[in-house]
C-alpha cells in the first residue's frame, strides 16, 4: 500500500482552465502592493510615460512596471534580468501584471528614469503609516551603515593606495631583476627561458608603474583626492576591522521606536556621520508630521554645531559626548571632574576650588572661554594628577549649555541607547540579508538612491503587513 501523496498527471487534461485567481490566496502580499499602487496618483508624483503616445508601439502602464520592482524587491529579486523571468514563470507575478512580461531592458530603463518618482512612493507610504497615527511616541533611532556599491576595492585608488601600491612594484621589480641578474649567469636552455619570462614579467610591472604614476596625478586633482574607475560616486569608507575598507556608500536611517517602520532615508558617500544628526532628524520631523520628536543617535553622531542646530526647532538630540581625553591613561583628571555650575558660572575643581572664567576668550574665533584659578593651583597637593602645567585651564564652548542640556536628557532615559540599538541596527541587518553580497547594483549616487528607496519600501510593507495582517491593511489603504 502506497503512503505517499501523489502529484497530479502532467498530461492530464480539465474541462476547464484554471483561473489565476484561483493560485493567489486571499492573506497573499501580493494583493497588498496591488491595492497601494492602484491607490496612487502617479501622474502628480511625476511618473513619465503616463500619456500615451499617438502612434507607434503601446508602452506598458508605469503602475505594471512599478508592481514588478516593488514585488521583486519585497521577495529578494532586485534584477531586471531576474524580473523578467520572474514575469514569465511566477504566478503571484502574473496575477500582479495581469499575465504582462516585459522585457529586462524596459524594466530597467523605468527605474533609470523614475527615480524621484519612486523616492516620492515612498514617502507616500511613509504618509500612509502617518495617516494611520503610528507615530504617536515620537520617538526616533538615527544610525549609518556602509553598504558595498558595484565598484571593487582595487578599481577604487586614493593617495595612500597608489603610493602603497607603487612602492609594491617596486619591491617586485627589484625581485625580479635579481631572478635576472642569477639568470644570466647561468648557461643553459632552461635559464635562458626563465630569462625571457623575467624580462616579460618586468615590462608589464613597469607598464603598471606607468599606469600609477598616471593615476595619481588624477588622484591628486580630484576634489577629494578619491577615484573610483567603475562607479565614480562611489568611495572608500574605513570600516570596524584593521585595515579594511569598504568601497561604497553610506546610508542613513531613521526608525519609529515603536513600530520600527523606516519613517526617512538618505544616501551619502561621506564615510562619517558627525554632520547627519540635524538633517536625518529634520528629515524624520517632516515626515512624521511630530511637532517635537526625540532624536536617539550614537556617538558617531555627536558634534556640537548640529546639536545646537537643533535648538527651537522641536528636535531633541541624545547622544551620548565623545570623550577624547588622553588624561585617564596619564592618570590625570577629565573634564567630568569638574563640576560648572551654571548659576554662579564657575567650574568646581577635585580639590574644590572655585575656577572663574577669563576675561578674554582662549582662541581666535572667540567661541571658547577658559577657567581658572590664578593662585590656588601653586599649592594644590592634588596638582600632580591635575596637570603638567603652571595653571589648570579649562574650556568651555559658548553654546555648551546646549551640551548640558542634552546630557541631562539623556541622564533621563537610561535605557536610551538600548533603545537605540534594538531599533534601528536591525533594519540594516534585514536590508542587507535582502540584497545579499553585492548590496547595490546599480551605479552613481542618484541611481543607487532610488534603488535604496525600493529596499525601503519593500521593509516598510513587510513591517505594515505584520502589524495589521493582509486584510485589513488593504482597508487601511483604501480609506
Amino acid at each position: 500500500m502506497r503512503r505517499f501523496i501523489d502529484g497530479e498527471d502532467r498530461m492530464q487534461q480539465a474541462l476547464l482552465p484554471h483561473s489565476l485567481e484561483d493560485y493567489v490566496g486571499e492573506e497573499n502580499p501580493v494583493r497588498v502592493i496591488e491595492v497601494f499602487i492602484d491607490e496612487l496618483d502617479l501622474a502628480s508624483l511625476g511618473f513619465s510615460g503616463m500619456t500615451p503616445a499617438a502612434t507607434g508601439r503601446p508602452a506598458y502602464h508605469p503602475s505594471t512596471l512599478l508592481k514588478i520592482y516593488l514585488y521583486g524587491y519585497l521577495n529578494r529579486v532586485q534584477s531586471s534580468r531576474r524580473l523578467e523571468r520572474e514575469a514569465q514563470r511566477n504566478i503571484e507575478l502574473m496575477w500582479l501584471t495581469g499575465r504582462l512580461a516585459p522585457d529586462f531592458k524596459t524594466i530597467a530603463d523605468f527605474r533609470k528614469d523614475n527615480g524621484a518618482a519612486i523616492q516620492a512612493v515612498c514617502g507616500q507610504f511613509v504618509q500612509l503609516c502617518r495617516r494611520l497615527k503610528l507615530f504617536t511616541r515620537a520617538v526616533f533611532a538615527i544610525d549609518g551603515s556602509k553598504f558595498k556599491a558595484v565598484n571593487n576595492r582595487d578599481k577604487n585608488y586614493t593617495v595612500a593606495k597608489v603610493t602603497g601600491r607603487m612602492e609594491q612594484l617596486d619591491a617586485s621589480i627589484a625581485r625580479y631583476l635579481r631572478a635576472l641578474d642569477q639568470a644570466d649567469r647561468e648557461e643553459s636552455e632552461v635559464a635562458e627561458a626563465k630569462s625571457g619570462r623575467l624580462k616579460e614579467k618586468i615590462a608589464g610591472l613597469r607598464r603598471q608603474m606607468l599606469a600609477l604614476k598616471v593615476m595619481e596625478q588624477t588622484v591628486q586633482d580630484a576634489p577629494d583626492q578619491q577615484v573610483s574607475l567603475t562607479d565614480p560616486d562611489a568611495r572608500s569608507m574605513a570600516t570596524s576591522g584593521k585595515g579594511t575598507a569598504t568601497v561604497g556608500y553610506n546610508v542613513q536611517i531613521a526608525v519609529d521606536a515603536e513600530h520600527h517602520l523606516i519613517v526617512a532615508h538618505e544616501v551619502i558617500n561621506q564615510g562619517y556621520d558627525r554632520h547627519q544628526l540635524a538633517p536625518m532628524a529634520f528629515k524624520a520631523q517632516q515626515a512624521t508630521g511630530c511637532e517635537q520628536i526625540t532624536a536617539l543617535a550614537d556617538r558617531g553622531y555627536f558634534n556640537g554645531n548640529q546639536v545646537l542646530s537643533c535648538e527651537g526647532t522641536g528636535v531633541l538630540p541624545a547622544v551620548p559626548k565623545t570623550l577624547t581625553s588622553g588624561n585617564t591613561k596619564r592618570g590625570l583628571f577629565t573634564g567630568q571632574d569638574f563640576i560648572y555650575d551654571a548659576e554662579k558660572d564657575h567650574y568646581t575643581c577635585p580639590a574644590g576650588q572655585n575656577l572663574t572664567r577669563g576675561r578674554a576668550r582662549s582662541d581666535r574665533s572667540g567661541d571658547i572661554d577658559h577657567y581658572r584659578h590664578l593662585t590656588a593651583c601653586f599649592t594644590c597637593p592634588l596638582k600632580p594628577r591635575c596637570t603638567v602645567k603652571k595653571v589648570k585651564r579649562v574650556k568651555r564652548w559658548k553654546h555648551e549649555g546646549v551640551l548640558d542640556a542634552m546630557q541631562a536628557r539623556l541622564d533621563r532615559m537610561p535605557d536610551a541607547m538600548g533603545v537605540r540599538r534594538q531599533t534601528v541596527e536591525h533594519p540594516f541587518g534585514t536590508l542587507k540579508a535582502w540584497m545579499g553580497a553585492t548590496h547595490f547594483l546599480t551605479q552613481t549616487l542618484d541611481k543607487v538612491r532610488t534603488e535604496m528607496s525600493l529596499h525601503v519600501l519593500a521593509y516598510n510593507l513587510r513591517r505594515m503587513i505584520t502589524i495589521f495582517g493582509v486584510g485589513p491593511l488593504m482597508v487601511a489603504i483604501r480609506t
